[in-house]
């Protein structure tokens, strides 16, 4: 075992088509190739092998922020391989991690398979709009995508505030800048306020994971510039019950009235296992944040958004069941996915089904 290295390691993963790599103490190296955890070998990692394999890929300053706050995110570059944002960490004691795939070529928006509406929502000035999903969504992917086709088409400056640096962007038409907390700031919430005085057009924060960040997004998202954003939720209306519930009791009509001025939509999204086998195809759902979601935010009546989607496909909005019901139609996926992610899984009792595409998303 001492014969193995992270780098073999992270190439074999990649070679396999895995989109994350798992080093455990006492268990053999997991990859998760298509949802699923496959072991790369028999044997089980000891847990100073596995220490040695993280600190070695470590810088100093790293390796000090591990050992006084026992947490590390932190971006890693392997020539040959690719790019991987890790995560290192304690269980029990031993020192472990994971190590999630960064393709270098950055995707087309076209080729991951949204609806139209996500082009509209590229092209907003101003306003804030939120991706959605759970961990291993594509999420990332996604917004990468959007701001390539954004940096593309748009004269202006896009600041991208993330932890670790994922995708690296080329200038094009706009010029990024990309700053990493912990090595270009430190918070999420210092470089938003900082953000607003270096002339951008378009704000990405890699994470809302703070009513301070929250606040200070909602706050850029309002004064004229168009903010990107990630939130851990399952759908649209759970974003916006995130958002609110992430603040005090006194400080969520506030909260409330600056989301239903700012927001602009609200683009949830998973993969699911297609019928055929051997790789994931994107569900979507979008929410557009007309003026009946506007009111519906205002008076926090968030049982009613699910409804507005349902009828909003004029203004671009669609929902995950609508997503659900042409994957099965086109036969994607089988009945069971499709019911097993639906919200009305009678939707699926009569369904047809067509003749199924022939392209392929990027998440193939």
């Amino acid at each position: 075992m001492s014969n193995i290295d992270l780098v073999q390691l992270l190439s074999g993963s990649v070679a396999q088509g895995a989109s994350d790599l798992h080093l455990t103490a006492a268990a053999p190296p997991l990859v998760r190739l298509n949802g699923e955890l496959i072991p790369l070998m028999e044997n089980p990692l000891g847990g100073d092998v596995c220490r040695d394999m993280i600190f070695g890929v470590l810088t100093d300053s790293q390796r000090a922020r591990l050992e006084q706050e026992w947490e590390l995110d932190f971006a890693l570059q392997v020539d040959g391989v690719g790019r991987f944002r890790g995560n290192a960490h304690y269980s029990r004691g031993a020192l472990e991690a994971a190590f999630r795939y960064i393709p270098h070529d950055i995707p087309d928006l076209s080729t991951l398979g949204h609806r139209p509406s996500i082009f509209q929502i590229c092209e907003m000035q101003r306003g804030l709009v939120l991706v959605t999903g759970i961990t291993g969504s594509g999420k990332s992917t996604t917004l990468a995508a959007m701001i390539k086709y954004i940096s593309e088409r748009r004269a202006g400056v896009i600041v991208t505030i993330e932890d670790p640096i994922e995708f690296v962007f080329p200038n094009a038409r706009s010029i990024i800048k990309q700053r990493e907390v912990g090595s270009d700031t430190h918070s999420f919430a210092e470089a938003l306020r900082h953000a607003l005085r270096q002339d951008p057009d378009v704000i990405f924060v890699g994470e809302l994971r703070d009513p301070e960040t929250v606040s200070a997004a909602v706050t850029a998202a309002e004064t004229g510039h168009l903010v990107l954003g990630t939130l851990h939720t399952i759908d649209a209306p759970k974003a916006i019950d995130r958002i609110v519930d992430a603040f005090p009791a006194e400080q969520q009509p506030q909260i409330i009235a600056q989301l239903a001025n700012a927001l602009h939509a609200i683009v949830s999204q998973r993969l699911i296992l297609a019928e055929e086998g051997g790789r994931r195809v994107l569900a979507s759902e979008i929410l557009v944040a007309n003026t009946a979601v506007k009111s519906t935010i205002r008076e926090r009546r968030w049982e009613q958004i699910v409804g507005l989607l349902e009828i909003g496909a004029k203004d671009g909005m669609h929902t995950f069941d609508d997503s659900l019901a042409d994957l099965y139609k086109n036969r994607l996926i089988s009945k069971e996915e499709a019911m097993a992610n639906a919200r009305d899984k009678s939707l699926f009792e009569e369904i047809g089904r067509e003749q199924p595409e022939k392209k392929r998303g990027f998440f193939s």
